[in-house]
């Protein structure tokens, strides 16, 4: 067993737990943390979508009870279904995309550098839509539970989840900001990000498993369930902290951290300070 390995994998999965839903981009930064702890290629990339699954447990347990509802009342509470229904209907975009366009996605766009722009740019979006919601006031929240949401809401949301596949954009980001756009309340919008992150990332991570099952079940299998463990148990504290920090304050403070952070890694990616290339 290599310390220092586990060492790196418990450090990315907090990385991962924290940022996963916050509009920042978690897979951003296990690029870029991944790059100061020189924890890259093909084995990283695929590192980085698996401990994900530990975020999606930690949502499935936060909102349990709500899910035991939707399994239970899925064929007999027509409530239930349409929540089931949106799910699906928001799921479908990023799934058929990312499918089509993986190999150039991981291939081109996997870097600090690329991700550094994304996150300048996600950033400087989210000022616009907060001071958007801002002059619009109580107009700018017409559905104000998830319930509300209609399936053309939820495919429009899905398209904008379809950003979240440039990394760096953040999927929680696209999505959040997306439905508040279409009208969404904040509050709402970040409770069906947490719900849709379930089929996507929880697909997303059963498909590099097939793919890899080598890999990951046998040569590495200590690194990830060290990291998968850190993530959940980081992405459960910042869940139910970022659902208290909504209902005093909007995501300014995020979109700020993200052009800082992004201007961060394009000085130092440009500076070759850590080889970062181009």
């Amino acid at each position: 067993m290599d310390w220092i390995l586990i060492g790196k994998a418990l450090i990315l999965g907090v990385v991962e737990g924290l940022t996963e839903f916050l509009p920042v981009s978690s897979t951003g930064h296990l690029i870029v943390v991944g790059s100061l702890l020189d924890f890259g290629g093909d084995a990283a990339k695929t590192f980085h979508v698996v401990i994900q699954f530990g975020a999606i447990l930690a949502v499935c347990w936060e909102y349990r009870q709500r899910i035991g509802r939707v399994a239970s009342g899925v064929w007999g509470d027509s409530t239930q279904r349409r929540f089931a229904l949106n799910v699906v209907i928001a799921t479908i975009p990023a799934v058929l995309l990312g499918l089509s366009f993986e190999s150039v996605i991981k291939s081109a766009l996997f870097a600090p550098v690329p991700v550094a722009v994304a996150l300048v740019l996600g950033g400087i979006v989210i000022l616009w839509a907060q001071a958007r919601e801002r002059r619009r006031g109580a107009a700018a929240g017409r559905i104000r539970t998830i319930d509300e949401l209609r399936p053309l809401d939820a495919l429009k949301v899905g398209f904008a989840q379809c950003c979240a596949l440039i990394p760096g954009v953040s999927r929680s980001g696209s999505t959040i900001i997306g439905a508040m756009l279409l009208g969404v309340e904040r509050r709402v919008a970040t409770e069906f990000s947490f719900f849709l992150a379930i089929p996507v990332i929880g697909g997303a991570t059963l498909y590099e498993l097939v793919k890899h099952r080598g890999m990951a079940f046998v040569d590495n299998v200590d690194i990830f369930t060290a990291g998968t463990a850190a993530a959940f148990v980081s992405a459960f504290v910042c869940v139910r902290w970022l659902l208290r920090y909504l209902a005093t304050h909007d995501f300014t403070a995020f979109a700020w951290y993200r052009i800082a952070f992004g201007m961060i890694v394009l000085v130092i990616g440009y500076s070759d300070v850590l080889n970062w290339g181009a």
